[in-house]
């Protein structure tokens, strides 16, 4: 039985969602590891890689059961108990034909910041920026919409069959004291959306310009490679 599993995880406690040769402390080598104490043995495949230090409330994963595993109420159940920082939130049955990365359509990611200093128990949830210019930030967010090829938007050094992706929405809204970014697209490069979010601040900052983001969208010219802090992302929703 493939079964696929809603999953959320503080990703403060690890060094990113994909496996690493110079560390164990993965969320995949721990989901994996997990399954193995209760028999099930195999890889899990994720819709997607997040970074050290960058949350999910809502990564999707998939992976095959043995025949003696069926009751998944009770799956769930020992999983939550032996995992730490991990939350299995929904484990259900799916087609063999299933692949939770390349069977879903789109994904969402939140980013969430404050321009007060976040307090000792938000700092590695919440990002923090200085006093910004919504409007300016609004029209950033709006140069990313529709289908671009966002090489300029990888980091260095990852290598894919196509850098051309399509977001279908990029928004902001204050929520209360937080500032809240929104992108939902087709699917994205590595690193993308922290670094889409860092241009897009920059230019809310008056530090980038609109047109200096259009160049670097279009590829004339890279003026932003840095990262917005991994502590505000969130991989939030993939919908299939």
């Amino acid at each position: 039985m493939r079964v696929k599993a809603v999953i959320a995880y503080d990703g403060t406690h690890f060094k990113g969602f994909q496996k690493q040769i110079s560390t164990k402390n993965t969320i995949t080598t721990t989901i994996e590891t997990t399954l193995k104490s209760l028999g099930i043995i195999g890889e899990i495949r994720g819709s997607g890689r997040t970074d050290a230090g960058v949350h999910a409330t809502g990564q999707v994963i998939d992976f095959e059961l043995p025949p003696f595993w069926r009751d998944l109420k009770k799956l769930k159940i020992e999983l939550n108990r032996k995992v730490k920082y991990i939350s299995f939130k929904h484990i259900t049955q799916v087609d063999d034909t299933f692949h939770a990365r390349f069977s879903a359509k789109r994904r969402l990611y939140r980013y969430i910041l404050k321009t007060s200093t976040p307090s000792i128990f938000e700092q590695n949830y919440i990002s923090y920026y200085p006093n910004f210019d919504d409007k300016l930030l609004e029209e950033a967010l709006r140069l990313f919409e529709g289908t671009h090829d966002f090489s300029n938007f990888i980091k260095t050094g990852s290598t894919t069959h196509t850098n051309i992706r399509t977001i279908y929405r990029a928004r902001y809204k204050k929520y209360q004291k937080n500032h809240i970014i929104y992108f939902e697209a087709n699917g994205f490069l590595r690193s993308q959306v922290r670094m889409m979010t860092e241009m897009a601040m920059r230019v809310a900052l008056k530090k980038t310009t609109l047109k200096e983001l259009e160049e670097q969208l279009d590829l004339k010219k890279r003026y932003v490679t840095k990262l917005a802090p991994p502590q505000g992302l969130y991989l939030a929703r993939v919908i299939y």
